[in-house]
């Protein structure tokens, strides 16, 4: 493989493309301090696309510290390429999951997070997802003891209002815009933070910084998924998690939307 251009970097790595023997672009991530990401990532990858539901770039390596993708053409986001791409999303979803985590150690940006099984998904979400970040935001300085209060009742709350039950879906679990390519005529799923989870997750995190056509792509979804009465209102519950993951990450910026989110699912 031979690195043809570079592209930046973020987080923990760096960014290339690249060229492979037989003429094949790539797209290559490299760290030194962070394989174990990249090899989270490659699993996550991979297990997205097992069902065939959804576009994911294809694995070609994840070793030693480079992870090797399929390049991946971009194009202007279009809403038929939305619409496939709500369709695409309920069948993931659909495909499932063997229980609420991962059998694979999870990652978001380069922070560690837990994919240990739980018997249901809201003690997944609330002792795997939530309140890790949330305490780690306060070792930060990002929140004090009362933000984490306020954060810790909001999450007594998760049980009560998660909507009905619902087995475990197939979820990308990052699912912001930034990773969302857009091609010619599909999505394609990049950065999963990949496990069984809830659905309503997903769609949260569209939402979160504002997908391109997100009106059409949900109602795709729901056209061939509808969802339980009440996911509208329970989309800060679901934005939980990221906004403390942002938190961590860049401090107080995100504080205010977080404890927003913790004071919208108390009065749900």
């Amino acid at each position: 493989m031979r690195i043809t251009r570079d592209l930046g970097g973020g987080h923990a790595w760096t960014l290339h493309e690249g060229v492979l023997g037989d003429g094949r672009r790539v797209f290559v991530k490299r760290s030194s301090d962070a394989s174990a990401v990249l090899d989270s990532e490659a699993a996550g990858l991979r297990w997205l696309a097992e069902p065939g539901a959804v576009a994911v770039p294809e694995v070609i390596s994840a070793d030693g510290g480079t992870l090797v993708l399929e390049w991946i053409d971009t194009a202007p986001a279009t809403a038929g390429a939305a619409e496939r791409f709500g369709r695409a999303l309920a069948a993931l979803h659909a495909a499932g999951a063997d229980g609420f985590g991962a059998p694979w150690p999870g990652y978001i940006a380069e922070l560690p997070m837990g994919n240990e099984p739980a018997p249901d998904w809201p003690s997944f979400y609330v002792s795997r997802r939530v309140l890790p970040f949330v305490r780690l935001a306060r070792d930060r300085g990002a929140l004090s003891a009362a933000d984490v209060e306020l954060a810790e009742e909001a999450c007594d709350r998760v049980a009560e209002v998660a909507g009905p039950a619902e087995p475990p879906s197939r979820i990308h679990g990052d699912l912001w815009s930034g990773n969302l390519l857009w091609s010619a005529d599909e999505v394609v799923l990049v950065d999963p933070a990949a496990h069984g989870g809830h659905r309503e997750t997903d769609l949260a995190m569209l939402a979160l910084f504002g997908a391109p056509h997100l009106n059409t792509i949900l109602a795709a979804y729901r056209e061939a998924a509808p969802l339980a009465d009440g996911w509208r209102e329970r989309v800060p519950l679901h934005q939980l998690h990221p906004l403390a993951v942002h938190v961590c990450l860049f401090g107080e910026a995100y504080r205010g939307s977080l404890l927003t989110a913790a004071g919208d699912v108390l009065a749900l």
